[in-house]
């Protein structure tokens, strides 16, 4: 609309109110978008009248246009959905224009309307708000650039956006920065906006100094980065008040927190503001060397003009790391580590002049530990662990919150410790070696001051968390290796317990005992025993277990006790309570704590006991008599007090004396406290336990075992009483429990003392058994009461201690105490029952509340709720008596034949009642009666009674506490050997479940190591004792193996698999082991082998055992020898990939081995009949490396045994030549050993003339392989010593031919890569060090050729496992050890293997790959304003004119790669035929978000004639990527600077209508013989030549 309109229209209505008017439409209507900016461009022209711009009217209905059209669309604006928001420009063109009329006083009350919409924290959403948050975001910034500067709208809009900024969403965010915080930036002049800017600055940075969450810190790099063209001015006048990023700690900090934010985009932000300062700085080229701050003691950016190339070289290293850590693959990042160390060189050259600060190196670091890829993670740590910067007090003092914080936590990785490629089993892994020598220089290196602070922290760090077993470990080990020195006090003591109490609940029971003696020994050197008690000591000791770590006789043991004998009489006196006050006032000696006098009087102490104290009471603690059952015992083994022998008896009972007070009194003073007694008991227990653990040569042993000697007859009548009907109460079944493990233990200690053995026997036990067995045959009442049954479970539990001692055969059979036992057969098989046994299974019923007048056993009370587990030990402990019974009570046991079904069947009962962890005695009984059922042919009842017993096993398989156990119990039961002489045709059903438990045994190993060990070794020993016996009772149990030749041949196959955390726990655990008695866990730690090479040693030594003279032990070899084999050759025929290493690969290679081990023992006619064949049939199958040389190994025994067979191997090598190919090297393999062989043979000179003639037909191969190992052949085989003499005169033409092939063979030495093959396969093991004869041992075969075969260490079988695991047979055909060591000597190397080559040190600007992920920034996310181009210049991006128009173009894969080649490239623009395109996923894999920077225009394909044609008007030429006949090379043809690439559609190429307005076609040379190129491929070659053609020219930002 025209100014000449206006007028016209104003001539004819004078009144323009009117115009306006006309325009308006009512408040509650949405009118056309035409009609807004007709009334928009209406009063803009008024406005512009400068008579009416100044009449009060005009004014005036201009504000009413605000407030009764604009205000009441814009809240409908808000009301509806997105058709509503197509309004939202329109209306706020109106607004501006309408604003920028009016006065003051209309804008403040817009803005009062418009700033609480933003403050709101649900954005707006509210019904009490009129604007939604996006219209009054838009509003305000229209409001904002239609005024001039108003200072107080501003004042009042910004803390409103800052508080937008701390609650929104990013998207949000970042709309209210570009559309409000811009505006104003824009508006203001420099002094505003510098007022502006410090305003937003300090908000956001006092924010991140009182919230340093992640979540903060990436909100405010986001707000940052977007104002950085404002924050990085280049102008040199500014003001006072504008914010200086490289002067402000608080904005650097807040970078260094965004470089290592756990957010890719967040990194990119903090990383590009930090680039940003460094080129600020050499810009304006000022000293940096202060900063804003006042309260901060160091300045983290610096820079000096004379030091600008030094600045520049250090950053731009340092941003090129941290672009590079950006990528996941190791090898990427790899390259530039060596700048990681410039960097610190760097930093450590200028500690004085500080203008580097040590922190920016960690972040380097931290972001490595945050990498997604473990190997970087790894990298990381391993380069922080090295460096040797920290050797400097400064450095180390500045890493070391570090060290505490972010390496402390990465440490926590269990991955991070696997070993390296090149260590064996057994060796400490690298990292574990690494922290031990970092903690030494590390802790060395800090000043005197603060190690004490550090180290304290540290512990406390490990105990603020829950860490895995390995990561403990080896972090307590390298404490452990901290020189000696007093740093820590109570509170050092007190962190190391917490690290005990917290975090080994769950570790595995070595490794846990292993951290325990590594955090002992750091203790013991780390503590000053002047700021600690022997209070604090003895209670520091608590957690240490004495059957995990802590042992006696142990070096730990003896290592504690040196350190207190050491430290006698410098420990700090415990003042504050009467009790330590009283202790001490007795035993200073110089105001110091003496050992010997602090326990005499700590045990005084726990024995006194008040006389008011309640008889039933609770039960003590335990853990108090273990604390000073320990302190007696290390007082007691002090070295002093050791060296005076002739003392140690008076000085033991002299301190045991108030010990032996009590408990002398037990059997004569009944009114002894029962909290004393129990005390007593506690201690006395714990005292004859812990003193047991040193075998031989134990004076304090003796001397304690004499003193307890004089009263165990007073102990023992106070518990005869006891449990002889005295224990009524609930709370008594605890004391019970201590009663008998205190019977338990003096019958264990005292039983060869002649006079106590003989009381025992026939006294003790046969008045306890009549007791017990008195108030068990009391009948039950019909109200039961708490004291009656309580009695009757005291009774039943006694009564399986009795047995279980009996049990052990220390008893005299003859004895009364056994025939007491035996009585116990009355009592459960009554001979008045007239069916079932009366006494199976019974139970206890619950007491009832009217039974007792005691308010604590009501019914509610928890001691009864608990009554179910009561029952179950009661009907537990039963079947311990009846174990006993059946096992021990005459040959044919207490049960008639009738009766044993009905008793299995109670067992099986027996097995659904009890909880799993107390089914064992259950599963002992059955054991006993299983074979008898079966030979009754109840087979229904056998199959149950397994089928419950090994889902019993199944569903303890999570609890290791019982599960191995209760496995052993199974395995006995249904691997009986009464059970396993069954056969298939007599019961099939219990042999078929035996076998499908054998099946879900060997899945459950597969997840459990150590469950296949426990069936083999029993097998193992049942079928073939190692202990002497009748020759027919073995050959009778060995009879059995042939029905379950399956479990030999699984055995024999059996190896590690599982997964990569499993292996690491098996690795250090061996490392452990290795550690042997230095590390006292290997002492204190009772486990069986679970090791997962345990049943293949197992088996070994079996099959080592058998007597090939036996004809049964004959058979089980043939047939677990047809077995193996067939196993073999069904891999071979599998169609499994078989690779290195892989399972398949694996159990070849086992297969083989076992071979090899029986090989002697077979029977020669089997031998020749049978394996030969086989032998050589597995010669021409595909086989690794491992396996090929123990099949070549095993023909040439077979051969060397047999030489008669030689025939068989001449037949091998004339096969069809296509059949054998490159495995005809197998037998040529043999020929190298031939001067083995030949010795033996008939007719030497035919068979060696045979041989050469064989040898070389292969010589001229056309096989390089094969042509190398023939002439290996020829050579070795040339050069016998029996050949030579047949060489001049037999062999006449064919002496040349060989002369003439090893003279090609020593004339490799000029061709290259076959020199060094030919001189590899000559210093091969298998045909240098090797002998076939003289090398045959086990450890050759199991261990040396895995090694030198370069198979995973975790498959070889070393000497020691035989050794430890397993009484394996020495025999003089198979050695164990190898009596020559040069094959042991030898080194692994293949000569098929290429040279790998040593990675040298990269030069300091070596290329590296620089292949950085492109930045992720969604508009929406960052600005969404800003234009590609925009978003790329700030990134200082360079573009061209080249246009790509791919309107034509379909398919989303073709245009996402076009269009990161396009952006990569730099193009102008990528003109798409709809822009929907860009969010097609498939589009997105190609583009990697290179549509954000790269920008794209959309034009139909209908409008493409006319956009070509706008183009050439201006100025530019339209290039076809087509093939026509006038088309032009791409190699001769040179593009315009502006140029337009046409793409043609993927099939039709380019239409003929539009191949009219093309100036030029240009197409590719071709060679081949397809036609075309995909279309992004050809497209890339073009804009590449374009781009290289103009590159450097007519390139702008």
């Amino acid at each position: 609309m025209s100014r000449f309109l206006i007028n016209t229209l104003l001539s004819h209505c004078p009144e323009p109110e009117n115009l306006i008017s006309t325009l308006c439409w009512p408040s509650t209507s949405l009118p056309d978008i035409e009609k807004i900016e007709a009334l928009t461009v209406l009063i803009k022209e008024l406005s512009d009248i400068s008579h009416l711009a100044q009449e009060d009217r005009f004014i005036c209905k201009v504000q009413s246009v605000i407030w009764n059209q604009c205000m009441p669309l814009l809240q409908m604006i808000s009301r509806a959905n997105d058709e509503g928001k197509d309004l939202l420009t329109a209306v706020c063109g109106l607004f501006a224009v309408c604003v920028s009329i009016c006065q003051t006083d209309v804008l403040e009350q817009v803005s009062q309307i418009l700033l609480p919409v933003l403050t709101m924290r649900d954005g707006g959403s509210h019904e009490t708000s009129r604007f939604d948050m996006d219209v009054a975001i838009e509003v305000t910034a229209v409001l904002l650039s239609s005024i001039p500067y108003n200072r107080d709208i501003i004042c009042r809009t910004l803390p409103c956006t800052l508080c937008c900024v701390k609650d929104l969403s990013d998207s949000r965010v970042s709309q209210i920065i570009v559309r409000i915080w811009f505006t104003i930036l824009k508006s203001s002049n420099k002094e505003a906006e510098s007022e502006v800017l410090h305003h937003i600055w300090e908000d956001l940075l006092s924010w991140h100094q009182s919230d340093r969450t992640e979540s903060v810190s990436a909100r405010i790099l986001l707000c940052f980065t977007a104002l950085s063209d404002h924050l990085y001015s280049l102008e040199t006048d500014l003001s006072p008040k504008r914010p200086d990023p490289r002067r402000s700690q608080g904005f650097l900090k807040a970078v260094q927190a965004g470089l290592t934010h756990r957010d890719s985009v967040t990194r990119k932000r903090a990383l590009y503001l930090l680039t940003r300062c460094v080129t600020l700085a050499e810009i304006k080229r000022e000293d940096v060397g202060t900063c804003e701050e006042t309260d901060t003691d160091e300045i983290l950016f610096k820079w000096a003009p004379e030091k600008t190339q030094l600045l520049r070289e250090f950053w731009e290293d340092y941003a090129l790391v941290l672009e590079t850590l950006e990528e996941n693959q190791i090898h990427v990042i790899r390259p530039v580590l060596n700048r990681i160390d410039m960097l610190v060189e760097t930093t450590a050259t200028d500690v004085q002049g500080e203008l580097f600060s040590p922190s920016w190196l960690l972040c380097v670091y931290q972001r490595m530990f945050h990498s997604e890829n473990k190997a970087v993670m790894k990298e990381g740590v391993n380069h922080l662990l090295e460096l040797k910067v920290l050797h400097h007090p400064a450095f180390a003092l500045a890493f070391s919150q570090f060290v505490i914080g972010p390496l402390m936590d990465v440490l926590a990785e269990s991955s991070l410790y696997h070993r390296a490629p090149h260590q064996y089993i057994r060796e400490c892994p690298e990292l574990g070696m690494m922290l031990q020598t970092f903690m030494v220089n590390f802790f060395n290196s800090l000043p005197d001051k603060n190690r004490e602070s550090v180290l304290l922290q540290l512990i406390q760090q490990l105990g603020s968390r829950h860490w895995c077993a390995v990561p403990l470990m080896f972090l307590s080990q390298a404490l452990s290796c901290l020189s000696p020195c007093p740093l820590l006090g109570s509170d050092g003591l007190h962190a190391f317990r917490e690290v005990l109490r917290c975090t080994m609940i769950t570790h595995q029971v070595l490794l846990r005992g292993a951290s325990q003696c590594f955090l002992l020994h750091a203790a013991l050197c780390l503590t000053d025993v002047s700021a600690v008690s022997l209070d604090e000591v003895f209670d520091f000791l608590v957690p240490f277990r004495a059957d995990e770590s802590l042992c006696r006789g142990t070096a730990l043991w003896r290592e504690l006790c040196i350190w207190l004998q050491n430290n006698e009489g410098h420990f700090r006196l415990t003042y504050g309570d009467s009790d330590s006050v009283e202790l001490h006032s007795e035993t200073s000696n110089r105001d110091r704590a003496s050992i010997f006098s602090y326990v005499q009087q700590r045990l005084k102490t726990f024995l006194t006991v008040p006389a008011s104290s309640d008889q039933t009471g609770s039960f003590p603690d335990p853990g108090e008599a273990e604390l000073l059952a320990r302190a007696v015992l290390l007082s007691a083994d002090l070295p002093q007090r050791r060296e005076e022998e002739q003392t140690e008896t008076a000085g033991l009972e002299q301190l045991l004396q108030p010990l032996l007070d009590v408990l002398s009194r037990l059997s004569t003073n009944v009114y002894l406290v029962l909290h004393k007694t129990d005390k007593s008991l506690q201690l006395l227990l714990r005292l004859l336990q812990l003193s047991s653990a040193v075998k031989e040569n134990d004076v304090v042993a003796v001397a304690l075992k004499t003193h307890m000697l004089s009263v165990v007859e007073s102990v023992q009548e106070f518990l005869l009483r006891r449990l002889s009907g005295e224990l009524r109460e609930i709370c008594d079944l605890e004391r019970a429990e201590l009663y008998l493990s205190v019977l338990r233990e003096l019958v264990l200690t005292y039983f060869t003392v002649s006079w106590y053995s003989s009381n025992l026997q026939q006294t003790y036990i046969p008045k306890l058994t009549t007791n017990c067995r008195k108030i068990l045959s009391v009948p039950t009442e019909q109200t039961p009461s708490v004291s009656g049954q309580v009695q009757r479970v005291v009774s039943m539990t006694t009564l399986a201690l009795l047995c279980d001692i009996a049990d052990q055969g220390d008893l005299n059979s003859q004895s009364e105490a056994m025939r007491s036992l035996y009585s116990l057969t009355d009592y459960f098989y009554p001979s008045s029952s007239s069916s079932s046994p009366q006494h199976l299974n019974q139970t206890l019923l619950k007491p009832t509340a009217a039974a007792e007048t005691s308010v604590s056993h009501s019914e509610d009370s928890p001691v009864l709720k608990d009554w179910g587990r009561i029952v179950a030990q009661f009907i537990r402990d039963q079947w311990k008596c009846l174990s006993f019974l059946q096992k021990y009570v005459g040959s044919a046991g207490p049960l008639r034949a009738p009766e044993i079904p009905e008793v299995l069947q109670a067992a099986v009962e027996a097995l659904a009642l009890l909880p799993s962890y107390l089914v064992l005695p259950v599963l002992d009984f059955m054991a006993l009666v299983l074979p008898q059922v079966a030979v009754q042919c109840d087979e229904s009842l056998c199959v149950e009674a397994i089928c419950a017993s090994w889902k019993v096993v199944q569903d303890l398989s999570t609890n290791p506490h019982d599960f191995w156990s209760t496995l052993q119990g199974f395995v006995q039961l249904a691997f009986h050997q009464g059970v396993l002489q069954l056969t298939e045709e007599q019961n099939p059903k219990i042999t078929a479940c035996i076998q499908q438990v054998v099946n879900e045994l060997m899945e459950l190993a597969q997840v459990r190591s150590g469950v296949f060990n426990v069936l083999i070794q029993h097998c193992c020993e049942m079928w073939l004792p190692s202990g002497t016996g009748e020759d027919v009772q073995k050959d009778f149990a060995f009879s059995t193996a042939f029905s379950h030749l399956h479990i030999l041949t699984e055995a024999c196959i059996y190896g590690p698999v599982f997964r990569r955390d499993q292996r690491l726990i098996q690795e250090v655990q061996s490392y452990v082991e290795q550690l042997g008695d230095s590390c006292a866990a290997n002492t204190a730690v009772s486990s069986g082998n679970r090791d997962d090479q345990f049943p293949r040693v197992c088996v070994l030594a079996f099959l080592c055992r058998m007597n090939p003279s036996n004809q049964l032990h004959q058979r089980v070899m043939e047939q677990l020898v047809q077995r193996l084999l067939k196993k073999d050759a069904e891999i071979s025929k599998s169609k499994v990939r078989y690779y290195s290493n892989s399972i398949q690969h694996r159990v070849k290679n086992r297969v083989w081995q076992t071979l090899l081990l029986l090989l002697p023992k077979l029977r020669p006619g089997f031998v020749s009949e049978f394996v030969l064949n086989h032998v050589c049939e597995a010669g021409f199958c595909s086989n690794q490396a491992s396996v090929k040389y123990l099949i070549e190994w095993t023909l040439i025994l077979i051969l060397h045994q047999n030489p008669s067979h030689i025939h068989n191997l001449w037949k091998c090598f004339s096969l069809d030549h296509e059949k054998t190919k490159t495995s005809i090297c197998t037998f040529l393999s043999v020929l190298v050993h031939l001067n083995v062989l030949l010795p033996k043979l008939e007719n030497k000179e035919v068979q060696w003339r045979r041989a050469v003639e064989v040898i070389l037909q292969w010589c001229f191969s056309h096989n390089f392989s094969v042509r190398l190992y023939a002439l290996l052949a020829l050579k070795r085989v040339w050069e016998l010593e029996e050949a030579r003499v047949l060489t001049e005169e037999n062999l006449g033409g064919l002496s040349t031919v060989v002369q003439a092939c090893l003279q090609q063979a020593e004339a490799m030495q000029n061709t290259g890569n076959a020199m060094k093959n030919w001189s590899r396969i000559q210093e091969h093991f298998f045909f240098s060090a090797f002998h076939p004869i003289r090398d045959y041992s086990v450890e050759t075969i199991f261990e040396t050729f895995p090694r030198l075969s370069e198979l995973a260490e975790d498959e070889w079988l070393p000497v020691w496992k035989f050794e430890s695991f397993v009484d394996f047979p020495l025999c003089a055909t198979l050695p164990l050890k190898n009596p020559v060591r040069n094959l042991s000597e030898h080194q692994p190397g293949d000569w098929i293997q290429q040279d790998k080559g040593e990675m040298e040190l990269e030069e300091r600007w070596a290329e590296v790959q620089k292949k950085i992920t492109p930045w992720k920034l969604s508009v929406q996310e960052q600005e969404p304003e800003l234009v590609a181009q925009q978003r790329a210049a700030r990134l200082g991006k360079l573009t061209s004119t080249l246009l790509v128009v791919a309107s034509l173009i379909d398919k989303p894969t073709n245009l996402g790669g076009l269009c990161r080649t396009c952006e990569i490239f730099g193009a102008k623009a990528l003109v798409l035929d709809s822009l929907r395109h860009v969010n097609d996923k498939q589009f997105q894999a190609l583009s990697v978000s290179s549509e954000l920077w790269l920008p794209l225009l959309e034009v139909k394909p209908a409008e493409l004639s006319n956009f070509l044609q706008l183009k050439k008007s201006e100025g530019y030429w339209v290039i076809g990527v087509e093939q026509t006949s006038n088309s032009q090379s791409l190699q001769d043809y040179t593009f315009p600077e502006r140029s337009l690439l046409l793409l043609g559609n993927e099939r039709e190429g380019i239409p003929a209508n539009l191949l009219q307005l093309v100036d030029v076609c240009v197409e590719i040379p071709q060679h081949g013989v397809t036609r075309s190129l995909n279309v992004h491929v050809s497209a890339a070659l073009l804009v590449w030549e374009y781009t290289r053609q103009h590159l450097g020219q007519g390139t702008g930002s």
